[in-house]
């Protein structure tokens, strides 16, 4: 096979320039355990947004594609796949979390380069979490059991965990390896097979993973890799008749989209959606602790997180205090260069999605709402965005309603814990929450109320391995993450000996 080759040309018509790196990946699909070329083809740019240079051109899969990874799939599945050890399976796993690890530092800088975050997060969140979700499922990949069930004496009845086959799987583009790792490792741990879709703005690291996955030993067909675009692509994996599980991380109106797609061949869908988290602040908490939190909350990853506490609710009474000290932290956030070590905030991932928040802000500012600190672009080059806050915002306002994914927060106020509870739950979303105060009842009352998969006292963003996560409402269905992704990725079966 011909080695890769990594194009930084100029493409015709463009007006985006090249970038001057190069990247040492391949950048074909990944299909039957071999790289190969888009069978269109076709390729398409994916874009340094901190730069907006090109890093690389990468194949463009399409339905036809999609048939050959899905066939290798099912070839992979019921063959040498279903037959080894589920103990080996767990071996071939952690070997992958060792070579991730080994190659800690190339992804980090690749996940910069093509997403924009700075790389002290690929280093210490991004890459760091991949390793403990693949060694975390490596460990459960032998205890995935059944169970006995006591009924009539004159028979035997047992059940049995067994995975669904073919597993599509489509990702985003805000934590690209992580999110693979988050689809990958539960659903090879349960001894499926897969064929991943990366988001077409952020495929250099999956691509990279694919490369690992043969250097691990998985055999052919057991992970697959089709970089390309949500409605051939993806929309080719989702329909596919010889695929029995799609997961999806991504914004609700695709979940919708894929959901009924979806319908057509009934299979089995988990789905991770968007979030308007409410992050309450009551006048009894330790304030800066509060707002350090606040800060995490919002502008971590450039607000490009679906659990964002991009609705902030501070009790009436410290409201003054907490606003002002809040934007003195925002105003010294270092926006610059994501491979830069001292950058705190790095360039959203694409012109669209800049264009995106842009346009949110400046909604904001007709619907009433002020505008406490940023609010416009933070560099002449590239797509980074002052770190924004926005005060005298209500409930009914768009950017108090729809999820902005940028490092935009909505700041409301409330009276007591009635109003705080009301107001956070008064959302379609249902996907994570924070309270902080120093009355431990009030902590357990607030996070039993509100409507969310998930729920911080006085901490925000904290994430194991071992922990569930997932939404309620418009948020999605399942959990990601813990044993509870074993379900997933598993159907029961029962059986009946009998004995008479």
């Amino acid at each position: 096979m011909a080695e890769p080759s990594v194009a930084v040309s100029k493409p015709s018509g463009s007006s985006t320039k090249s970038t001057a790196r190069s990247v040492a990946t391949e950048t074909r699909l990944f299909i039957d355990g071999e790289f190969v070329d888009a069978m269109s083809g076709k390729t398409f740019s994916t874009i340094n947004p901190a730069t907006e240079e090109i890093i690389a051109e990468v194949a463009e899969a399409d339905a036809a594609d999609v048939d050959a990874a899905v066939a290798a799939a099912r070839r992979a599945f019921e063959g040498e796949w279903s037959r080894m050890r589920a103990r080996d399976r767990g071996r071939l796993l952690q070997r992958l979390a060792e070579l991730i690890d080994e190659h800690r530092d190339e992804f980090a800088r690749l996940e910069s380069m093509d997403n924009g975050k700075p790389i002290t997060e690929t280093r210490a969140v991004d890459v760091p979490g991949a390793v403990e979700i693949f060694s975390y499922y490596a460990g459960w990949a032998d205890k995935v059991v059944g169970e006995t069930i006591p009924t009539n004496d004159d028979v035997f009845t047992y059940t049995l965990r067994e995975p669904h086959g073919v597993c599509g799987q489509i990702i985003p583009w805000n934590f690209p390896l992580l999110m693979a790792s988050w689809k990958l490792a539960p659903a090879l741990c349960c001894g499926n097979t897969c064929v991943l879709k990366p988001a077409e703005q952020t495929p250099l690291t999956a691509l990279r993973l694919a490369e690992l996955v043969r250097e691990a030993g998985f055999p052919k067909g057991v992970v697959n890799v089709l970089p390309g675009f949500g409605p051939t692509a993806g929309g080719a994996l989702v329909r596919h008749r010889d695929v029995n599980k799609i997961a999806f991380t991504g914004s609700t109106e695709v979940g919708r989209l894929i959901q009924r797609e979806a319908a057509g061949t009934l299979k089995s869908v988990s789905l991770e959606l968007g979030g308007k988290s409410p992050n309450v602040v009551f006048a009894d908490a330790d304030i800066d602790a509060a707002v350090q939190g606040a800060v995490r909350g919002i502008y971590f990853n450039q607000g490009e997180v679906c659990r964002a506490g991009s609705r902030l609710l501070v009790e009436e009474k410290v409201h003054d205090r907490f606003v002002d000290a809040l934007a003195g932290h925002a105003r010294t956030l270092r926006v610059g260069d994501p491979l830069d070590e001292s950058t705190q905030m790095g360039a959203q991932v694409s012109e669209e999605q800049f264009e995106k928040i842009l346009a949110y802000v400046e909604r904001g500012r007709n619907e009433g709402a002020k505008v406490v600190t940023g609010g416009a672009r933070a560099r002449n080059k590239g797509y980074f965005i002052q770190p924004t806050i926005f005060d005298d915002v209500t409930n009914d306002m768009t950017i108090a309603r729809e999820e902005i994914f940028g490092p935009v927060v909505a700041t409301l106020t409330f009276r007591d814990i009635e109003e705080a509870i009301g107001v956070g739950n008064d959302t379609s979303y249902g996907l994570a929450a924070a309270v902080w105060t120093r009355d431990i009842k009030k902590a357990h009352r607030a996070a039993r109320a509100l409507k969310a998969g998930t729920v911080w006292v006085n901490t925000y963003n904290a994430f194991d391995a071992a922990v569930p996560f997932g939404g309620y409402k418009d948020s999605g269905i399942g959990r990601e993450c813990g044993r509870q992704a074993l379900d997933l990725y598993t159907q029961t079966k029962s059986v009946w000996i009998s004995l008479a």
